[in-house]
Formats: structure tokens, sequence, C-alpha cells
């Protein structure tokens, strides 16, 4: 018998495919996927998996208004749910422009000549998830990927980035107008120009891969049997950097920032929690639903914004993967 947390509710951007195809990151879908999969297991996390607790944006539904519509749906089940729990996850390109000291996310119907009046300024961004009246609200951003990680004929290169723009993690002054309010946690997968990297396999990325191993209790203690934001935050910070520096030889360590509680983002295990000998007894079956996944067999459909084809004839090919009120969003020259 399992239970539901049936409070929650995520906004999961992995914006993929890019309209400008230099630009396209696939491997941000398969994280989000991976993600939605892990929150929606009933003997996992728990959340509901329907239109009105998870909403998926994607490749081409990866648009600027639709993540306009994200936050106000957001907003609008944080009016109507007074217990809410909100996770936002966006995973993506982020640049400064360092001419102006102003940081956009690159979502997948950018102009690319003219990236300050069409992507979404990390300002606008925050004031809108300013406005989501949750007591509990957990910020995730994923915006910067090693090289770009953009792929051609199955190999890594590096992207080229506009004139006067750099890849970095989300800066620090936008981080702080994130956090204000109640109940608001911000974590970013890496710091300053850090890279964040994926695993050899290209499944998905070392950040996402850890934070769906601690949503399955591997930062917890025998007897929880909720995940809370501390759980999070202990193990993403250790095994992150661990992970990075044995394959690549390279830093990355997440970055956390709260002004709340600690507070819990899911259930752990449907609420059965982690037994007498703690993680190492479910390891095993951690590592086989790790399995799965990667491979598209436990891909989790939500009825949301757009859904998954695990078959490799629609948007993401799990099967081709190697084992292993209103919101408004103003973009302008002066936000």
């Amino acid at each position: 018998m399992t239970n539901t947390f049936s409070h929650g509710y995520a906004l999961l951007i992995g914006v993929g495919e890019s309209a400008y195809p230099k630009w396209s990151l696939p491997v941000t879908v398969k994280d989000m996927h991976a993600i939605q999969s892990i929150l929606t297991d009933p003997n996992l996390c728990g959340y509901l998996n329907d239109e009105q607790h998870i909403r998926l944006l994607y490749d081409a539904g990866a648009t600027r208004q639709a993540i306009v519509d994200g936050l106000t749906w957001l907003k609008a089940q944080a009016a109507a749910d007074t217990e809410a729990t909100i996770i936002i996850y966006y995973s993506g390109h982020g640049w400064l422009d360092q001419s102006t000291g102003k940081y956009y996310l690159i979502q997948h119907d950018i102009e690319a000549v003219d990236i300050p009046d069409s992507a979404v300024s990390a300002q606008a961004f925050t004031e809108a998830i300013r406005q989501i009246c949750a007591k509990r609200l957990l910020v995730i951003i994923d915006s910067c990927h090693a090289q770009g990680m953009a792929t051609a004929k199955d190999k890594i290169v590096p992207i080229k980035l506009p004139t006067d723009f750099a890849q970095t993690a989300l800066p620090k002054q936008f981080i702080e107008e994130l956090k204000q309010g109640e109940g608001r946690v911000v974590f970013t997968s890496s710091r300053g120009t850090q890279s964040s990297w994926i695993r050899g396999d290209g499944a998905m990325s070392v950040y996402t891969y850890h934070l769906i191993e601690a949503l399955q209790g591997a930062g917890n203690q025998p007897g929880d049997t909720v995940v809370r934001v501390s759980n999070l935050m202990n193990y993403l910070g250790k095994v992150v950097p661990e992970t990075v520096q044995h394959e690549y030889q390279q830093a990355q360590i997440p970055f956390f920032d709260l002004a709340t509680e600690d507070f819990a983002v899911s259930l752990l295990r449907g609420g059965k929690g982690l037994p007498e000998k703690g993680w190492e007894a479910v390891e095993a079956d951690v590592a086989e639903t790790m399995g799965r996944i990667i491979a598209g067999r436990d891909v989790a459909i939500a009825s949301g914004t757009q859904t998954v084809d695990s078959s490799g004839s629609g948007n993401v090919n799990f099967g081709n993967i190697a084992r292993a009120g209103e919101i408004r969003i103003e973009n302008s020259r002066e936000d």
C-alpha cells in the first residue's frame, strides 16, 4: 500500500531542441523525463501524474510563451492549494551578456540575432517565480552544460556563442532574488564558469543522475519516510564533485541557497522509507530502476504539455541510449 504526495506540483523544463539547431541540447530532455519518472512513481516520490500536478516543457514545446504559461499555472496551483510544495526544474543553456551583466535562459524559440529581446531574462524569470505564493518552493537550475554539449555524428563539440555572451551558472545576484520570500530554495548544478558535465554514456547529466538517486533515498537515514531539502543537498554536494573529478578531472560543485526550514520535497519509497539497514539495503533496487530509466523502459507518461514516445519514433529515443492571477514576463533591454 503506497501513499501519494498529493500537494506536490512540478514544472519540468528540458529545452532540448533549439530553433537554432547548433544550440540544441538533447540531453536536457533525457534529464527531464528521468526526473518525471521518479517523481510520479507511486512507489517512490508519489507525485500525482496528471495535468493538475505535473507539466513538461521540451523541444518545440519549450517556448518562451510556454514557460510563461507554466509559471502562471504554478501560481494558480499554489493559490488553490495552501499546502503546495513546488519544484521548478530548468535544464538548458544559460548565458551571461558580459556587456550588460544580464543573464538569459535560452528557450526553444530563441532568435539567434537578438538574444536580449527574445530570450527569457533571469530577472523576468525570478520576478515571475516570486509571484508564486507557495510555502515550499524548490528551484533547480542546470544551465552550464560542458562545452554546450552540442552533438554532431555522436561527437560532443563546443558551440559558438554570440559576441559578448559567456556560458555561466546562474549568477549569485539572481539567486539572491529567487530565494526572497517564504519557503524558497535554489539549487544550481555548478558555480561560476564551471561546467555541468554529462555522464560518459551520454544517458543524462551527472547532476541529474545523482539528483534522482537522492530522490530515492541516497542521502537519507534508516526510518526516514520523506526526502527533504537537506537530504538532496548533502548527497549532491558530496557525490557530484567526486564523480566529475573521477570521470573528467574537472571541478563541478553544486550550489545551494535557502531561506526556509528543511521541508519535504517528496515521499521516500512511496512513504515506506528506508529500511533498518538504510541505503545499502535498497541500492541494488535503485540501480535497477536507473537502468530501466536509461534504457527507456520505465518512463512515466504525464498528461501535461507533452508526452514521451519511448519507441524511438517521437521526440525522445531512449532505446538508442547506451546502458549505464497572471504572470507576465517582459524582456527588454531595460529589464
